[in-house]
């Protein structure tokens, strides 16, 4: 099969496969779904052309046809080098007709021109997980800027740039940090982060958790996921942050709080999840025990110092799937998962679909709000308007079959005054 030019997948053959991935993760998505119904009736996106950077997953694609049956003119490229699922990138190809540059385990020099392939579209608005499309769109294809309307990021990490964008005073078109609504990191941050990344840490090292001495990185809502299910398998968590409150919250949960140079000592597995560089580093490494597991789950593959940790080895080689052993001078063993990428995704399927769900129902509901406000919002990064934050809660318990209270109107009243007291 011979595929348009503004696609590039490893193989047409796994679409049929992809398709029904595709069509599984619908049954846990039907915040998604009944979105999609509206806006395959009214079409708000019709004519307008998207570009999205994305993981390229079943969960994505559902939210790829959400936006296609709305009207909107859309391609894709993967966020990451290893997330890719290419029987779903297959599938949106040839069985969903979606423009999709995606390869798992591509390199950096493929992964780029996929990115400037996706911007190729001239992008009215942008879907971004990590800000590699927005970043690249400001600086190396900046004369489309002006027919952007808006756009929205899903990640902690690409929020972080984003905001340093907008500080720089560089950032020139709106932009809605999805990351940022509470259906998103309550939910997606919190469970989704929280399974995927014990699952793929599990997948690609078959270890036991429990009795082990877990160190967490990071105290986000991410941290409080991984450590939550960490604990729940019999591990014995250790927590290590920078910021005091977070800290103190991981303590009053019941971990171990200290310093890395500390718990790097006495670690049996560490796990990165802070959004920031090098927060494991060539100190903890050199104190690291004999036969420690490295597994990052933020976003960029910058957490672990792999540069240090290749310094210090005699020799390296991969021992499993997604597993390389560094041995290093002195003797020792370490292990890094998924060449230090978010190993949820490497070796597993990231996010459960159900969570997804919530997230990517922001993503669609927040770029129709972008075009109803076209020419209104100035160049920044914008939370998820409390009215839809509420109506993806609304819209996901109306699908569990769940009811809640409403407030009657004296104590509607109530709350919005100040005259009534003891």
């Amino acid at each position: 099969m011979t595929l348009p030019k503004d696609c590039d997948i490893k193989d047409p053959k796994l679409a049929e496969l992809g398709k029904r991935r595709i069509e599984w993760a619908s049954r846990e998505m039907p915040v998604v779904g009944q979105i999609r119904e509206r806006f395959t009736r009214e079409k708000p996106l019709k004519g307008i052309r998207i570009s999205g950077c994305l993981h390229i997953t079943s969960e994505t694609a559902n939210l790829a046809l959400t936006l296609k049956e709305g009207g909107a003119s859309l391609i894709l490229c993967a966020s990451n080098p290893l997330s890719t699922q290419d029987d779903v990138a297959a599938a949106l190809v040839t069985e969903y007709g979606i423009p999709t540059n995606a390869i798992k385990g591509e390199d950096g020099k493929t992964y780029y021109r996929h990115v400037l392939t996706a911007l190729d579209h001239k992008p009215q608005l942008t879907i971004d997980d990590g800000a590699d499309l927005v970043s690249t769109l400001h600086t190396k294809r900046s004369e489309l800027l002006s027919s952007v309307i808006g756009g929205t990021e899903e990640t902690t990490t690409g929020v972080i740039r984003l905001r340093s964008l907008e500080r720089a005073r560089g950032l020139k078109y709106p932009i809605i940090a999805v990351n940022d609504a509470q259906t998103k990191y309550l939910f997606d941050n919190r469970y989704g982060t929280g399974q995927s990344t014990i699952d793929g840490i599990t997948r690609s090292t078959n270890i036991l958790w429990a009795g082990k001495k877990v160190v967490v990185c990071g105290y986000g809502w991410c941290g409080h996921g991984i450590a939550l299910r960490a604990k729940g398998l019999g591990s014995g968590v250790i927590v290590t942050e920078v910021e005091p409150v977070r800290a103190l919250e991981a303590v009053m949960d019941g971990y171990q709080v200290m310093p890395l140079l500390e718990a790097a000592k006495i670690g049996d597995i560490f796990i990165t999840v802070a959004g920031n560089k090098n927060v494991i580093d060539k100190p903890h490494l050199e104190l690291m025990k004999d036969g420690a597991i490295l597994a990052n789950s933020g976003h960029f593959n910058v957490e672990i110092n792999i540069p240090a940790l290749e310094s210090l080895a005699k020799s390296k080689r991969r021992i499993r799937p997604f597993v390389d052993e560094y041995s290093l001078i002195n003797g020792r063993k370490l292990y890094l998962l998924g060449e230090g990428r978010l190993i949820n995704l490497v070796a597993a399927e990231g996010h459960p679909a159900s969570v997804m769900d919530m997230s990517f129902s922001n993503q669609a509901l927040c770029l129709e709000y972008l075009l109803k406000n076209k020419g209104k919002l100035e160049a920044r990064v914008y939370p998820v308007p409390e009215e839809i934050d509420k109506k993806v809660a609304e819209l996901k318990l109306k699908s569990m079959g769940i009811s809640i209270d409403r407030l009657s109107l004296g104590q509607e009243k109530y709350l919005s005054s100040w005259e009534e007291g003891t």
